[in-house]
């Protein structure tokens, strides 16, 4: 049986180290005293994190078999954590593919042991194309020539899970929630620690296995009793759900998009994976790996858990930061041959650059945009009803950014600390668009710049910029200013003695 103390250490390679799960499992592998590589498409999006320098990166996709079968070289444990909620038409066939190429890579290289991890579901049943897909990448390292451990585990509850933000935002949202009948369903939650926990302990196990371990909290609930229970955890009044005979999957996906942070391509698998009962079957998994220290976290449990990482900025990865990579920007002032719109404007101050840009860093979220509200409102929700991001993403860290973090509908695509944050707008619209923050000294105080960069896509694009320049006229001079007056209430309180404002007091009146 393994308890992971580090004693039998594994070199293991990590995909999908950029994911939720991915980018909290390297550094505890670390901790277990193994040797950790990661393979990735773009380094850049893990190169702000705290453990990059402690694994070995290999920039590469999993479609490229030479260069995969050349980083698997000398792995005896490989960690498949890649999987897409929204790859679009023909992903199955996409996913069952890889896995198929992944699984010969391990083999020619003589790697040990495969370990992925799947969903919960039940047998015998038919089950929607996301859960479906997971299950036939499960079926392909099983029976394939390496020895393979996958794991099923339900909903994920912690700090960031896609899951988690769900049941959150519905039970914040709704007092009186009108429902599908499948929040009657029973569900097996498990906290993200122990996901993590099992996770690790597959590297030192040492029998030969090649089977599935159904994994949870042994805390069974109803999907309406987890948002209740949330609801009973955050101190809300308690939540009246009605189940109604409505199954409409894809309507329920559409009204989760709308209210919470999650995209409709992300919510409707999401509501698509809770149509049946999620419950552990069997409990084999006591046979072979520990359970953690004090046992498995219970639902309630999980829920105080993530609510305390959150209320801490404590949060380690999000949902909304896995998987995407940025697009590169044309190299400026050349836009490399690209029809181009800038709205430039600056800004000069009196005040400390490094206050200006400790209110850059900490922008979106609950620190606002510095500039009517309400508009950005009005904008987010146009997105989110267009099937966009919104602006209900937020920030992992109220104070503090890493290039690939996600800002409300933006992304970070470029980060230098204390000067530059360019930021890559994954809203909905007729073309690619930028907004770039930077800030340095001018004599005793300090010159705010702020561009906001878009490159039309055809007659649609160049009419969506002369649509929104009212708009920007209206927001952007407002923002330059209050971010400079956000910045000398900062310095005001350092000089007084009281240190950083609140978030909400950094934000200036436009």
């Amino acid at each position: 049986m393994s308890d992971h103390t580090g004693n039998d250490s594994r070199t293991v390679l990590v995909t999908g180290a950029t994911g939720y799960i991915g980018g909290r499992l390297v550094p505890r592998l670390l901790d277990a005293g193994h040797r950790v590589k990661v393979l990735v498409r773009s380094p850049e999006k893990i190169a702000g994190v705290p453990w990059f320098d402690d694994v070995e990166v290999v920039r590469s996709s999993l479609d490229d078999a030479a260069a995969l079968q050349d980083a698997l070289k000398g792995v005896d444990v490989l960690y498949y954590l890649v999987h897409s909620m929204a790859a679009g038409s023909g992903f199955e066939a996409k996913e069952k593919s890889m896995a198929e190429l992944v699984a010969k890579a391990a083999a020619a290289a003589d790697v040990q042991r495969i370990v992925y991890l799947g969903g919960l579901h039940p047998h015998d049943t038919e089950l929607s194309t996301h859960m479906r897909s997971r299950d036939a990448v499960g079926k392909v390292f099983l029976s394939g020539p390496v020895d393979a451990v996958v794991f099923q585990a339900g909903v994920v509850i912690g700090s960031g899970s896609a899951s988690f933000e769900m049941i959150r935002h519905l039970a914040e949202t709704l007092p009186l929630m009108p429902a599908p009948s499948w929040v009657r369903n029973r569900i097996e939650a498990i906290a993200v620690r122990d996901v993590l926990h099992y996770l690790v302990g597959a590297a030192s196990l040492q029998e030969r296995l090649n089977r599935t371990f159904d994994i949870g909290s042994r805390d069974v609930l109803s999907y309406a009793g987890m948002m209740q229970e949330y609801a009973a955890e955050a101190g809300l009044p308690h939540r009246l759900v009605l189940a109604l005979p409505i199954p409409a999957p894809r309507l329920a996906g559409l009204w989760v998009a709308l209210v919470t942070p999650i995209p409709l391509s992300m919510s409707v698998p999401l509501v698509q994976s809770l149509q049946h009962d999620a419950v552990s079957a069997e409990h084999d998994i006591d046979n072979y790996i520990k359970q953690p220290d004090g046992g498995l976290t219970g639902y309630r449990k999980a829920v105080a858990l993530a609510l305390g990482k959150e209320r801490d900025a404590q949060v380690e990865t999000t949902w909304a930061s896995a998987g995407v990579d940025a697009d590169p920007l044309p190299s400026d002032p050349e836009w490399a041959g690209h029809k181009v719109y800038v709205d430039e404007r600056t800004f000069h101050g009196d005040v400390d650059p490094a206050h200006v840009w400790t209110v850059i860093e900490g922008i979106g979220g609950k620190n606002g945009w510095y500039s009517l509200p309400l508009a950005w409102s009005v904008r987010g929700w146009l997105d989110k009803l267009s099937g966009g991001a919104g602006l209900l993403r937020g920030r992992r860290h109220p104070h503090h950014l890493v290039s690939g973090e996600v800002v409300d509908w933006w992304r970070v695509e470029r980060i230098e600390r204390g000067h530059l944050l360019r930021l890559r707008a994954e809203m909905r619209a007729p073309g690619r668009a930028w907004l770039e923050l930077s800030v340095e000294p001018d004599g005793a105080g300090s010159r705010y710049r702020q561009r906001a960069i878009f490159f039309p896509k055809g007659l649609s694009g160049r009419l969506y910029w002369l649509a929104v320049l009212p708009f920007h006229s209206l927001i952007f001079p407002a923002m330059s200013r209050n971010i400079t007056a956000a910045a000398r209430k900062i310095a005001a309180a350092e000089k007084s003695g009281d240190g950083r404002p609140g978030d909400k007091e950094t934000q200036a009146s436009p």
